[in-house]
């Protein structure tokens, strides 16, 4: 009898069950997108590793060559590496190849940039997933989208056309279609043209994205295929594109929520930096300034902009539309990711040539710089000479330090301005004359400070602990310029470019007749230095704009002397080519 009522109870739960759900495995310890996610704070977890990466980039963190090259530009006509780093140079186009670590590193970042986002798309509509409110749930899916298409413009610049990847892929595939460089922009732009109204203008907590940032990103998208739809030949599209450019730039500059800060602002709004001429710690007495010797170092509003506590919107910065997000209280806590490791990679190592006359890693060298690249001569002089310089507070002694006192007791600059024949070892062989060069040169106010605040943390002047800006009005102005100047209005463009000049008290205001791409990138240069990716710059403006440039700036000879390839892109990684077997992709011209 017990058989016969087993049998039945075990018959009526089978015939209860829907026969495919019965049959369809689902443990409970395998996770699934439809199952990982239970809660909206699961989905904005998925969203902080998008900006967690963004930070990692951005930053420094790594100091790995993948990030040299595209953090910090290696290779371009801005930077390059100092001798005892020449093995990690970027233009000896005999030996780059699309096999490169380098191309395929970022190449890879920004797909995976991409499938953070599908998840996070695919998440937050997840049934199971209730939301505080309907706003909310947008916003979650606004961000998703602009990751999405962030990273699909980085791809289009840099690479040109790409894959689409819209959905989680859940199995291998190889067939992947490529499409062209204005589709990718095409379908970045529609990824945020509608989705505007759905960011917040302000956020309370810092380094969210507003709808600022997806205005200027559209405004940097229309400007990006205005360009590539002038490749193809298709002039009255393009003056469209640049239009649209003009129009969301506009709506970023003139909207009332964002200004150029033009006036002293901030933490240290009273003050000017400080710098002794010491080579250990108990010679910052107030008689080893650089004031004390004569050197006056005045504050204003550029340097205001790089201080601790003055970056951020929150902190009153109207010039700030995005920006990633550290500080040292972090660091000490346990996130060792919380730092900008700007002057080790950026700053000089002017103690390896001039050790017994400047030497030490103190704040008067810059701090503890290793120098990963260094400013080739277009970027550290050239951009500055004549008209271009005068006035500039941009290349003032606060802000784009040339002048060094010798810092060590008993050598015949102690105290006294060295030189910049000495600091270049001109009259030497040429072999320490080039290292001289490389390791020696200006200390910009972004990239090191006159306070280390870590010293007691066990830091030890490698980093600096403040936010940084990932989108700055200023820029949004040079790009509106840009734009301007391609659709045939160099009046309106060379008024955007005064409105940045006139900021930076520059004497000389440009006209029309200036107005050309050669222009653009110059002034990106001096107000951007160090803050803009330069590979993207180059590599968006289209031709062979990139290779030619950098056969003309590059510091080292590679370009010039060497087997240096006429490209205006990037090559697909032929890893990439290769795996996607069921479908031929091209690759780019200039790389076969």
């Amino acid at each position: 009898m017990k058989k016969i009522l087993s049998f039945i109870a075990i018959a009526l739960i089978l015939a209860s069950c829907n026969d495919d759900a019965f049959l369809t495995e689902n443990p409970k310890y395998l996770y699934t997108p439809d199952n990982a996610f239970s809660t909206q704070d699961q989905v904005d977890q998925t969203l902080l590793t998008c900006y967690s990466s963004i930070r990692d980039i951005k930053s420094m963190r790594n100091e790995g060559r993948e990030y040299f090259v595209f953090r910090m530009c290696n290779g371009t006509d801005m930077y390059d590496v100092t001798t005892v780093r020449h093995s990690y140079q970027f233009n000896d186009y005999a030996n780059i190849n699309p096999e490169h670590s380098v191309f395929k590193f970022i190449f890879n970042y920004w797909y995976k940039m991409i499938s953070y986002a599908n998840m996070a798309i695919y998440a937050a509509d997840l049934p199971q997933i209730t939301w505080d409110s309907e706003a909310n749930r947008l916003y979650a899916l606004a961000q998703a989208h602009f990751f999405r298409a962030y990273a699909y413009m980085n791809l289009a610049e840099c690479f040109g056309g790409v894959f689409i990847v819209e959905n989680l892929c859940t199995e291998p595939r190889f067939d992947f279609e490529r499409s062209t460089r204005v589709e990718t922009y095409q379908y970045a732009i529609d990824e945020l043209k509608d989705r505007l109204e759905d960011f917040p203008v302000t956020s309370p907590v810092k380094g969210r994205l507003v709808r600022g940032a997806a205005q200027h990103i559209l405004a940097q998208l229309h400007l990006d295929m205005g360009i590539a739809l002038e490749e193809e030949g298709r002039g009255e599209e393009a003056r469209a594109s640049y239009q649209k450019s003009v129009e969301y730039a506009s709506d970023v500059i003139d909207g009332g929520t964002y200004s150029l800060m033009r006036n002293r602002f901030g933490t240290r709004m009273t003050e000017g930096p400080t710098f002794y001429y010491a080579n250990i710690p108990k010679q910052k007495t107030p008689n080893h300034t650089y004031a004390s010797a004569g050197v006056i170092l005045e504050g204003n509003v550029f340097w205001d902009m790089f201080q601790t506590g003055n970056v951020a919107y929150n902190d009153g910065n109207r010039e700030a539309i995005w920006t990633i997000n550290t500080s040292l209280d972090a660091w000490i806590a346990g996130d060792r990711t919380s730092r900008l490791a700007y002057s080790r990679c950026f700053a000089p190592s002017i103690r390896e040539s001039l050790p017994g006359i400047l030497d030490g890693t103190m704040e008067d060298t810059g701090g503890r710089g290793v120098t990963w690249v260094c400013p080739t001569d277009y970027a550290r002089d050239q951009i500055w000479a004549g008209k271009w310089g005068d006035g500039d507070i941009r290349n003032s002694e606060t802000c784009n330090r040339r002048t060094f006192l010798g810092n060590v007791p008993g050598s015949a600059y102690y105290g006294k301005v060295i030189p910049w024949s000495v600091l270049y070892h001109d009259g030497a062989d040429s072999s320490t004359k080039q290292a001289a060069y490389t390791q020696a040169f200006p200390i910009s106010c972004k990239v090191s400070s006159d306070i280390y605040p870590d010293d007691d943390a066990g830091g030890n002047k490698s980093n600096l602990y403040r936010d940084d800006y990932v989108i700055r009005l200023a820029e949004t102005y040079l790009v509106r310029a840009e734009a301007k100047m391609r659709a045939g209005d160099k009046e309106g463009g060379a008024a955007d470019i005064n409105a940045v000049r006139s900021r930076a008290k520059a004497r000389y205001m440009v006209t029309a007749e200036d107005m050309t791409v050669e222009l653009i990138l110059d002034e990106r240069a001096r107000e951007l230095i160090y803050e803009e990716n330069r590979w993207c710059t180059l590599l968006r403006m289209g031709g062979t704009l990139a290779s030619e440039r950098i056969r003309e700036y590059s510091y080292w000879d590679f370009p010039r002397s060497g087997t240096m390839k006429n490209f205006g892109l990037w090559p697909i990684p032929q890893t990439v080519i290769d795996t996607n077997k069921d479908v031929k992709i091209e690759q780019n011209e200039g790389w076969n």
